[in-house]
């Protein structure tokens, strides 16, 4: 019996090794993302501000020294209100030289009407003559015409007087002041900038390949730099033809869906673009494994806590992400972290479940 105990004991260790090669596969903590559509394609942000779509320059229509300023930036006007004025001497002193004129030819003009009468009289008894009559007649009417001109330019002069003074045709904020007071400025000159603050929309500049390819359908989120949960869309209402020489950019004027109390005139906006695009996934690069030719991403079975390799269409690839245009669906996990380690079938814990 002696002989078998050597056998027993060989038994038992082969037995104990073999023990040792079955190990279960440890459970492995993975990072790992949930699969979500993206239906928008973002196409860039940009900045830019609010302003108004109704802008005018106003400017003197006489020449003249600006007397006063009466209105600062930002100030709001009203039809009617005085901008600024102009020194009025010169206007004045013409004012007065046509008032001159318009009193000596209204006194010619009824010494006219008194000989015209008096003429016609002669004539009627039969002793004045024919020539005489018609010389009163045609001096009354050359005297009448004078006297029009004179009226015309009395007029003439009271308006050149009231142009010396600048005032708003309508409701706006002042934006811009082009000259001061003391300064000269000659008839037309732009002189002040007013905005009509009842119709806003957003102003930003677009790169030129991008503007180039703008379309009817994309979106534009306007939201505020300051509080981003202030937003609205918009849609491009007008796209500059000229592109800047300085920049090499095109200003786009967007037209807003709404328009919210905080975006006042000049406040600092960040259009996001977007386009509608099929239907796809964006994943970190990170969950991308590449081996054999095949793109693939390993999928996360939720009931049996296992991974799984999954074939998917590569659309873009980015320096941090990528898109995918078939290969999952919306939903599913895929490990982000880790894709080199693991094998086919292993048991997984998710990030959610570790922490």
């Amino acid at each position: 019996m002696r002989p078998l105990l050597p056998i027993l004991s060989a038994c038992a260790l082969l037995a104990a090794c073999g023990n040792e090669d079955v190990q279960p596969e440890p459970v492995r903590p993975v990072l790992s993302t949930v699969v979500e559509p993206q239906v928008q394609a973002q196409l860039g942000r940009f900045a830019g501000n609010i302003q108004a779509r109704f802008e005018s320059t106003l400017g003197f229509r006489v020449s003249g020294r600006i007397a006063r300023r009466w209105l600062d930036v930002g100030a709001q006007v009203k039809p009617g209100d005085t901008l600024a004025t102009l020194d009025p001497t010169d206007q004045q002193n013409q004012l007065r030289a046509a008032e001159g004129d318009l009193a000596r030819v209204q006194a010619q003009w009824i010494n006219a009407q008194a000989d015209a009468r008096r003429q016609q009289q002669l004539y009627d008894r039969g002793v004045g003559a024919q020539a005489q009559l018609d010389i009163a007649q045609t001096n009354l009417k050359t005297t009448g015409a004078s006297l029009e001109q004179a009226r015309s330019a009395v007029s003439q002069a009271r308006d050149q007087l009231g142009y010396s003074t600048l005032r708003t045709d309508h409701a706006a904020v002042i934006t811009a002041w082009q000259a001061e007071a003391g300064q000269t400025v000659s008839a037309g000159q732009a002189v002040v900038t007013l905005a009509r603050p009842d119709v806003k929309e957003a102003v930003i500049d677009l790169p030129i390949a991008l503007a180039e390819q703008l379309r009817h359908d994309l979106t534009f989120t306007v939201a505020s730099q300051l509080d981003p949960s202030i937003n609205t869309t918009a849609t491009l209402r007008e796209l500059e033809p000229q592109a800047d020489a300085t920049t090499r950019t095109r200003r786009a004027r967007l037209t807003l869906a709404s328009t919210p109390d905080a975006f006042h005139l000049g406040t600092a906006i960040s259009v996001t673009l977007t386009s509608a695009v099929t239907p796809r996934s964006e994943l970190p690069r990170s969950a991308l494994l590449e081996r054999d030719g095949k793109t693939q991403v390993w999928v996360v079975d939720p009931q049996g806590k296992t991974v799984a390799t999954r074939d998917v269409t590569l659309a873009e690839r980015g320096p941090d992400s990528i898109i995918l245009s078939s290969g999952v669906q919306p939903g599913e996990r895929v490990v982000t972290a880790g894709v080199n380690s693991l094998k086919p079938g292993q048991k997984v814990i998710f990030d959610e479940d570790a922490r």
